[in-house]
């Protein structure tokens, strides 16, 4: 047999030892690799340097991507962007600056991209050229090919930090203020529903890893993502992802489908990635059924802005009408924390706003922080006041 066929075996038995949403180190990563080599072993005569070739082969493919890898292991890199065999350009420490590589061969990339995608077995080629997926270290990456990239392959990696940064690290960058930091972890241990809102990368995946943390151990928690990218370490977890048609299975395992079972999961509490798509009538559902404490992500210029969002993705549902969806928003969501990128790259919240149920037909929506500065309090007989006021009489929020 060939040494092909045994790195093959080898490949897709590491692939069922991979625990979804984990992120490797890279000698924890090695150590699954050995382990499946020496599975391998077990069924196949292997010599000692055929075991050692066959393991570095494995985790070279999928934890060194030629060029890419030491943009991969720079922790000053945030961003990563291939312009097909043009140029790669990154965002290293708040500034975008041209890669001094590039991939020269086309057909070397596209390898590379198929390494990236297996592993979350995703599929992407010319019928179906646009695929997100993840690498093993968690980053994100989207990935568009020809005839819809013009110049392309282009691949766009987005990097997280190796762990979760805690919520008095975010206070002393200046991400926030005590008082803020100190409110935020109420609402999370009063089960307030949040939403946290911002652009492209402003921080919202990292910001909602963080406020997860004060989320108590004996709760059990459903998290539903398209790529997994929340790291959370609590005993009772489960971690749904969204698969696409394309992977093989011939059905598409959609975000909005994931919701509905997580709802049959008996979750304490539904955490969502990143809500982009009808799947917000399900969200907003899981806020107003019981699910307290139900957080999420969404793209929006404004803390106002992700309201217009919110009822623009329900209403694509079609089978529901704005007066319902806003209604629907008023009773489950609690909380917007927005979040902003400064010029010079600084991520901050820029505003905290609490939902005051509906008036004159629109969604009530009153600042409690803007800039840092506390700017309103929290109404008496509001569902944040007795949510935030139900264990202790504190009125001080």
């Amino acid at each position: 047999m060939s040494n092909q066929f045994y790195v093959d075996y080898v490949e897709k038995t590491l692939k069922r030892k991979l625990a979804p949403g984990t992120v490797y180190s890279d000698s924890e990563f090695k150590k699954l690799a050995e382990e499946a080599v020496s599975e391998l072993a077990e069924k196949i005569s292997v010599s000692e340097d055929e075991k050692r070739e066959i393991t570095e082969t494995v985790f070279v493919s999928h934890r060194k991507l030629g060029i890419l890898q030491p943009m991969l292991d720079d922790p000053d890199v945030n961003e990563i962007m291939i312009n097909g065999t043009e140029s790669i350009y990154i965002e290293k420490n708040g500034k975008i600056e041209k890669y001094d590589k590039r991939f020269s061969d086309s057909a070397v990339l596209l390898n590379v991209i198929q390494s990236m995608v297996s592993w979350v077995d995703r599929t992407v080629n010319e019928s179906s050229p646009i695929v997100d997926a993840r690498l093993t270290d968690g980053s994100r990456v989207n990935i568009v090919l020809k005839p819809v990239a013009l110049n392309g392959p282009i691949v766009t990696i987005r990097k997280f930090p190796e762990r979760n940064f805690e919520m008095a690290e975010l206070v002393a960058q200046g991400s926030l203020t005590e008082e803020e930091a100190a409110f935020l972890k109420k609402c999370v241990e009063s089960k307030v529903n949040i939403f946290v809102s911002g652009g492209t990368s402003s921080g919202k995946t990292t910001f909602l890893n963080v406020l997860c943390g004060f989320i108590s151990d004996r709760e059990r928690i459903v998290t539903v993502e398209d790529s997994a990218e929340l790291r959370l370490s609590p005993p009772n977890i489960v971690r749904l992802e969204t698969k696409e048609h394309g992977s093989g299975n011939g059905k598409d395992i959609t975000m909005r489908m994931l919701i509905k079972t997580a709802l049959r999961m008996r979750p304490d509490r539904i955490i969502v990635g990143e809500v982009r798509d009808s799947a917000a009538v399900d969200m907003l559902q899981a806020m107003c059924t019981g699910h307290d404490g139900s957080m999420s992500t969404a793209h929006a210029n404004s803390a106002r802005d992700v309201i217009t969002r919110i009822e623009t993705m329900a209403l694509w549902e079609g089978n529901i009408n704005i007066e319902a969806v806003r209604q629907q928003i008023a009773s489950g969501l609690d909380l917007v924390v927005h979040m902003q990128r400064s010029s010079d790259m600084k991520r901050f919240i820029s505003e905290i706003c609490c939902v005051n149920g509906c008036e004159d037909g629109r969604v009530s929506l009153k600042t409690l922080f803007k800039n840092g500065s506390r700017t309103g309090e929290i109404e008496e007989g509001s569902r944040i006041y007795e949510k935030t006021t139900a264990d202790k009489n504190n009125t001080s929020l």
